[in-house]
């Protein structure tokens, strides 16, 4: 056999491999012309009729809704460097308080226990979660041993979260996605919003590729699945799961209700829930411009789909860990989804399961038909060239039926591309819609080689689910509670205190009274030394204060809901910037929100302790009362009081001061993670006392509430009060004479 004959076996050979390619293209072209065709009747349709007869729904909408408490789930295994940032990235921009923040540990991942122990010093509303195997497990064992740790938590602080979400410690948030899920988690049982990756270099293709392929899987074929199917499948990132949701998923997979050996574990759950008969939704929901924070700013960039709220992050940057990154989504959805979720009656889900399900066949067809298409090219290019060649292609001309596949496929292709374009242009711009037509092929070469890596590994362990991680017992995880530098030891360093004296005060202290409340009225340091070492211990900077000295029209800037909402109290102007105090340090969450309703910077500081609970009082209830200056002038006039006992006199009145809300804390009636969410609750129904208002939400019993009472009573004490106290002789007071 000579190397012609060779030749002339690879060409037919060719042929035959075309011919197949091309039928399996065209069948699969058909199919995604179906959901093209669909989604532009729809969309025109919307168009031409919806939205002439209503307008677009307002995002202020969103802003009018009552905030419920939602919380946020965050599986962490070796995270360092990365969590801290996703927190303070959340609390900065959130338009929303009502939240608390959940990251799952492992025991054996002491690094991003660190990190997670930071964060959760620095932010009251997030918590550790130390997951009861150690690690890695899968990611649904994470969600599992997080979700127990959640409805622990509400057992202890009373509070039902009305929704459950998920996100990846490098998630993105926009800052109007609670405000949404807040919308909608009354009416709907799983909520979507779309993901859109960060573009990188232009010239990295493989982190590229992303942005063209959830471009046009969120900007179109989801909606078109949600429309035809009303099933929506989870991202993983994005997702928002009701209560009721949550309690069925833990009903049916007795207290699990992620599938722990799955590889891709939110897969599944949008077909669970919808056999359930819940509503799912996949929402793509403009905001206005100064809201769309995550708007990427380039030439062509769509004004309504280029604002939607949605999750940003960065995905994969080499081919290898792209690969395996995907990978492991073909396991879980194409081969574990094949196994664990069957054909139902519905032909809209079927459809869309066989949609899911092809993805293995046309990544590896795919490949072969840009592989076949390259080498015909390169004859095609030899016969234009070289006149004297043989014209192997007319081996393609001469049966109709290839004629009318290769033209069909040509015209499925540039339908592709088109809709590969535009979708990528609706949120990146013309750029990277245009650079998307160059990257279709670098993906179809990912796609294929992540498709045979996951056959390699099913045929390896023979059973799909054996692929994912085998964890079968499950202890209860632990919440981590957060963890503070004593105050008695930062007074020491500061160099405020001696060993010898916080041993004797320790000894001495009369039971039931704070450390920080003796050291002070039994004359061991001064106010605002305690002052300081708690804005040390809050991580926080420290103003001093007179609270019956502020300037007037400072007061006016803020106003009263706000002020007894997060006990605040104007201090000073630094340019726009306006600087509150804060007997404990004012989280950023609450910080941001602050300045958003004011319009203008904020910035929270540590300022000394009874300022506010005095200044409330004296400045926002026109109490005169609060103000001691004339009791001790007249006080010292009588009893004859040196300078040192009237600054150590009003420093005790001072560090008395206790609000309600904090002797809820402080009696162990309250938890302080849920004190946020008592008050805000708090300030939509302000008619009522805060004691009566949680004896009547059932938050807590006329016996916890008379318990705080009989506290602040205790330790809360004027003026009067406390000058008897010293005269008469009392523990701790004696001293100021």
């Amino acid at each position: 056999m000579t190397w012609f004959d060779v030749f002339v076996f690879y060409l037919y050979g060719l042929k035959w491999l075309a011919i197949a390619v091309m039928v399996i293209l065209f069948i699969f072209g058909l199919d995604d012309l179906f959901i093209d065709t669909y989604y532009w009747i729809r969309h025109l349709y919307r168009k031409l009729t919806v939205y002439r007869k209503y307008d677009y729904s307002d995002p202020d909408k969103l802003l009018a809704e009552p905030e419920k408490p939602l919380a946020i789930m965050i599986p962490a295994w070796q995270e360092v460097g990365v969590v801290d940032k996703m927190v303070a990235k959340a609390a900065a921009s959130l338009d929303y308080e009502n939240y608390q923040i959940f990251v799952g540990t492992y025991p054996n991942d002491p690094e991003t226990q660190a990190e997670v122990d930071h964060v959760v010093e620095h932010y009251p509303n997030v918590h550790k979660v130390i997951c009861a195997e150690p690690g890695p497990t899968s990611k649904a064992d994470c969600l599992n041993n997080i979700i127990a740790s959640i409805i622990e938590f509400e057992k202890k602080t009373k509070i039902e979260f009305s929704g459950y979400i998920l996100h990846d410690a490098e998630d993105v948030i926009s800052s109007m996605e609670l405000r949404l899920f807040n919308y909608l988690v009354a009416r709907k049982d799983m909520i979507q919003l779309p993901v859109y990756p960060f573009p990188q270099h232009w010239y990295e293709f493989t982190a590229a590729h992303y942005l063209d392929e959830f471009a046009e899987l969120h900007g179109k074929d989801i909606v078109v699945r949600e429309s035809l199917a009303g099933q929506v499948p989870s991202a993983g990132v994005g997702t928002c799961f009701s209560r009721r949701a949550i309690l069925r998923l833990l009903k049916e997979g007795d207290g699990l209700p992620f599938d722990v050996r799955s590889l891709t574990e939110d897969y599944d759950i949008g077909f669970r829930l919808k056999s359930w008969g819940m509503d799912e939704i996949f929402v793509r929901y403009p905001v206005k411009l100064e809201q769309a924070q995550l708007r990427e700013k380039h030439a062509g960039v769509d004004e309504r789909d280029g604002n939607v709220v949605c999750v940003r992050e960065y995905f994969p940057t080499t081919f290898s860990t792209s690969v395996r990154q995907k990978t492991r989504w073909i396991i879980g959805i194409i081969f574990q989804g094949s196994r664990k979720l069957k054909w139902t009656r519905s032909w809209p889900i079927n459809y869309f399961l066989w949609r899911d399900r092809r993805g293995a066949i046309a990544n590896i067809v795919s490949f072969f038909a840009m592989a076949v298409f390259i080498q015909l090219l390169v004859i095609w290019i030899i016969e234009q060239f070289v006149p004297s060649s043989y014209r192997v292609l007319s081996i393609f001309e001469d049966q109709p039926v290839v004629i009318f596949l290769l033209y069909a496929n040509l015209f499925f292709l540039a339908n592709r591309l088109f809709q590969r374009f535009y979708f990528a242009k609706q949120y990146y711009g013309w750029f990277q819609g245009f650079m998307s037509l160059v990257r279709i092929f670098w993906g179809t070469i990912i796609n294929f080689t992540a498709s045979l890596r996951a056959i390699k590994q099913v045929l390896q362990h023979g059973d799909p689910r054996k692929v994912a991680w085998d964890k079968t017992s499950h202890v209860f995880p632990i919440v981590a509670p957060p963890r503070k530098q004593p105050i008695g030891a930062i007074l020491i360093r500061n160099g405020k205190l001696t060993e010898a004296e916080l041993e004797r005060a320790l000894l001495e202290r009369p039971k039931g009274i704070r450390l920080g409340v003796y050291l002070v009225t039994a004359g061991f340091v001064s106010l605002d030394d305690l002052s300081e070492a708690i804005a040390v211990q809050e991580y926080s900077s420290f103003q001093a204060c007179d609270p019956f000295e502020l300037d007037p029209e400072l007061i006016k800037k803020l106003p009263a809901d706000i002020a007894f909402k997060y006990s605040i109290i104007p201090l000073v102007e630094e340019g726009k910037t306006l600087i509150v105090g804060r007997e404990s340090a004012l989280s950023p969450v609450a910080e941001a929100a602050i300045s958003r309703k004011l319009k203008r910077p904020v910035r929270g500081c540590v300022t000394t302790q009874g300022a506010v609970t005095l200044g409330l009082r004296y400045w926002y209830m026109n109490d005169e009362e609060a103000d001691p200056r004339e009791f001790l002038a007249q006080a010292r006039e009588k009893s004859n009081l040196s300078d040192a006992s009237v600054q150590l006199l009003r420093d005790a009145y001072f560090v008395r001061q206790i609000p309600f809300g904090s002797a809820l804390i402080q009696s162990g009636v309250l938890d302080p993670a849920v004190m946020g969410q008592v008050m805000m609750a708090y300030a939509r129904k302000s008619e009522s006392r805060l004691g009566d208002f949680l004896v009547s939400e059932g938050i807590i019993s006329d016996e916890e509430r008379d318990e705080a009472l009989a506290y602040q009573k205790r330790h809360q004490i004027e003026m009067k009060e406390l000058l008897a106290e010293a005269v008469a002789g009392q523990p701790g007071i004696t001293c100021v004479f």
